[in-house]
């Protein structure tokens, strides 16, 4: 069994050239077991899980049919053969905070609204992890379905404060969100089936990442997993970088939430999980048969113009 005290250290080498060898890992973690929950696909098929919305209410539309969406790969059409409005497979949730000190102020709204999120959106047969980041980043609980021990987790998050006082004092630099995105997607959620999301509390400020954005999206999307940011900007560190949030979330299908106080917080916990919960299962077999590992960009419409699908933009093929 795993124990919940389990703790991972993202590292990497400092030069690119090196990224092959020293790619951010999350310290004590093994690699997963084959899931036990959801279903594999055949490789062959892309699934999406889709959430559409109202331009103007911004209300979640779940009456729709199979005939109101179109999916196109790369340009082309493609045939939608597989479709249901409300997606029944397990979900397998990271949640990563960020506990840097431009998030001081906001910690303990953050534990409350998280631990709340969890009860609500959290179901039999979905698996959740906490991991928190600053210089470094820790797993403070792996992927289970124990609501008890994720509570305590998320409880037990601190942040990364100055050991010394006085006017010389200094917190240590650094935020490293692209590692510990790249590192839960990849060392946690890449074997994982079904549902795969991340629901990220943080100013989007790195400072200190071996990787670089495009890496953190790269690794969500080869793992089919839907980054949700909680954008929560301290404006004595800068505020939050809303450009570099927004280009994950848009990416890989998921939603940035600006936060500005408490209140919103709890609404913004409230909209990630009436989304998680109110999603279309879209599923096609890719009209390009070629195992060539490249990347095809997916756009995926509605027939009405009133309405915002909103999916992952894109996915890599598999390799032979």
């Amino acid at each position: 069994m795993r124990s919940e005290q389990v703790s991972l250290k993202l590292f990497a080498g400092a030069l690119a050239a090196l990224l092959l060898f020293c790619q951010p890992t999350l310290r004590g973690s093994q690699k997963s077991e084959a899931p036990q929950q959801g279903i594999r696909v055949q490789v062959n098929l892309v699934n999406l899980f889709v959430t559409v919305r109202d331009k103007k209410t911004k209300q979640i539309i779940s009456n729709l049919e199979q005939s109101d969406f179109k999916v196109t790969e790369d340009g082309t059409e493609q045939k939608i053969s597989f479709f249901a409005r409300e997606s029944t497979l397990p979900i397998t949730l990271g949640l990563l905070i960020d506990t840097s000190g431009s998030e001081t102020n906001m910690l303990g709204a953050e534990q409350e609204a998280a631990v709340r999120f969890l009860s609500r959106v959290l179901r039999k047969g979905d698996l959740a992890m906490v991991v928190s980041f600053d210089t470094d980043s820790d797993l403070l609980a792996d992927l289970t379905d124990d609501q008890s021990r994720l509570d305590r987790a998320i409880n037990r998050t601190r942040i990364n404060a100055p050991s010394a006082q006085g006017p010389l004092a200094q917190t240590i630099p650094g935020t490293v969100f692209y590692d510990a995105v790249y590192a839960a997607c990849h060392e946690k959620l890449a074997e994982e089936a079904g549902r795969k999301a991340l629901v990220i509390l943080t100013d989007a400020q790195d400072e200190g990442s071996t990787l670089k954005l495009q890496d953190a999206i790269e690794a969500a999307q080869r793992t089919d997993t839907v980054v949700h940011i909680l954008l929560i900007g301290d404006a004595r560190f800068g505020g939050g970088n809303e450009s570099v949030a927004k280009k994950l979330t848009d990416e890989t299908g998921g939603r940035t939430i600006v936060v500005r106080n408490e209140k919103n917080l709890q609404q913004a916990f409230d909209q990630i999980s009436e989304e998680l919960r109110s999603q279309y299962t879209v599923g096609y077999y890719s009209s390009n048969t070629a195992h060539d590992g490249g990347y095809r960009k997916i756009k995926t419409d509605t027939t009405r113009k009133d309405l915002d699908a909103l999916t992952r933009r894109g996915y890599y093929a598999p390799k032979n």
